[in-house]
């Protein structure tokens, strides 16, 4: 109908509508005032069987929807993955997926609905979708945590030198009596946070020993908190693993009768609301959550479009002080 109207051949319509350059203005106008006309919208589903690819691509983030959207660090990815797509054709399909859902998300993911997936999840060191990379192009966000999966392409901050700049921080500050509150250590961010806490230590001869582990929500960082404090040993300073547990750490300083920071210094990791919006503000640790985003996109496209692209790209984070240190 487009054709027709247009007078033109169904090909030259397809040129058109694909921006080829091997149609004068002329035509291309009279193309395109028809498409205006009929209002008309190219089928995605048609064009796919011609091209083999869908122009759509899969965020899945492998953790419950309370923590998706109770965490500023996922919404920070997902923005940074949404503007870089924006100048591209692709869209993008989000995928909230639980336990129980996994075989159901694999069988969209290998039933040719995308042309490829990131996977972003504090959980995503274990690279639970590796094996799909053999069939469909994947980007994770983070590095893998066994070495038997490495292989994989991901885009991570480096979490150990952002680690030793908070922990160089305290003592340069002069804090001597410190302590952590550590993320899981079944996840990346976890264990690479803490190895940066004991380097820096062992570089400057202090003690290392005053360590707690939480799971990354504020009311474990409170919980750590009060662990350490009920060991009795002095603590003038403190580098939580992210924003929400150092916030919790403070109700525990607080209740203890302690302030901060004159009697106790605290440092967190992540720069999220968590932290400007403390009081006092929270000294942390920037990592560039949305430029995660934007670069797990970017190499995900050239991937797809066989373009070669590096199979580690890792961000540098730096360190914000604020009132608490």
């Amino acid at each position: 109908m487009v054709a027709a109207r247009a007078g033109v051949s169904r090909a030259t319509v397809s040129r058109v509508v694909n921006g080829s350059p091997k149609v004068t203005p002329d035509v291309a106008a009279a193309v395109q005032q028809a498409i205006e006309a009929l209002n008309y919208v190219p089928n995605r589903a048609a064009r796919s069987l011609v091209s083999r690819k869908t122009q759509a691509i899969a965020l899945i983030v492998p953790e419950s929807a309370a923590r998706l959207f109770a965490d500023p660090f996922f919404a920070s990815v997902v923005q940074g993955v949404a503007l870089h797509l924006a100048d591209t054709d692709y869209t993008l399909n989000m995928i909230i997926e639980s336990e129980s859902q996994a075989g159901k998300t694999r069988r969209f993911l290998l039933g040719g609905n995308v042309d490829g997936a990131l996977v972003v999840s504090h959980h995503t060191g274990d690279h639970s979708y590796a094996e799909l990379s053999r069939s469909l192009p994947v980007v994770f966000g983070g590095r893998p945590l066994s070495p038997l999966e490495h292989g994989n392409y991901f885009v991570d901050v480096d979490n150990t030198a952002g680690a030793q700049t908070a922990v160089e921080y305290l003592i340069t500050s002069g804090r001597r009596h410190l302590a952590t509150i550590a993320g899981p250590q079944d996840m990346p961010p976890g264990v690479d946070r803490l190895s940066g806490w004991y380097e820096t230590l062992a570089a400057h001869g202090l003690d290392a020993g005053l360590v707690e582990v939480g799971d990354f929500s504020p009311a474990s960082g409170a919980a750590a908190m009060r662990r350490l404090l009920d060991r009795g040993v002095p603590i003038d300073g403190v580098f939580a693993a992210n924003d929400q547990m150092a916030i919790g750490a403070y109700t525990a300083i607080r209740e203890a009768g302690l302030s901060i920071p004159h009697d106790v210094a605290v440092v967190g990791f992540d720069d999220d609301n968590y932290g400007l919006n403390a009081s006092p503000p929270l000294t942390t640790v920037h990592q560039p959550s949305v430029e995660m985003g934007r670069e797990m996109a970017h190499v995900l496209v050239r991937l797809i479009e066989g373009e070669p692209t590096e199979l580690i790209t890792r961000l540098q984070t730096s360190l914000v002080v604020r009132d608490s240190a």
